[in-house]
């Protein structure tokens, strides 16, 4: 899996990081959605990875964690942005935006 994360995302980042010490993971939040299927990637900045079960990815900017059993979900190259128009930030691949409002949650 290759991420890219767009000079705009990656500034609205880390002014939205509450601490120093965390890390960036891209989440697949399938709470309340009722089955994995149907989950939403979105933004986490989290104290520590989740030991065997979340995986750090070298991105062009940051490492960004990504859940090991969910990459299944996600095309083999993705781009985050953030949209200034639209106050958002978007998961992108070649073929398709994924996630066109991803939220992001200091966790």
């Amino acid at each position: 899996m290759n991420i890219t994360i767009t000079a705009a995302a990656a500034e609205k980042i880390r002014s939205q990081q509450n601490r120093e010490n965390g890390y960036l993971k891209l989440k697949y939040d399938t709470e309340g959605t009722g089955c994995v299927m149907n989950g939403v990637p979105i933004l986490w900045y989290v104290d520590e990875p989740v030991e065997g079960e979340d995986l750090f990815i070298e991105t062009n900017e940051m490492p960004i964690l990504v859940e090991k059993s969910k990459m299944v979900f996600y095309d083999k190259e993705i781009k985050i942005d953030y949209s200034t128009q639209a106050g958002m930030y978007q998961l992108r691949s070649p073929g398709q935006t994924i996630n066109g409002r991803m939220a992001f949650r200091n966790k």
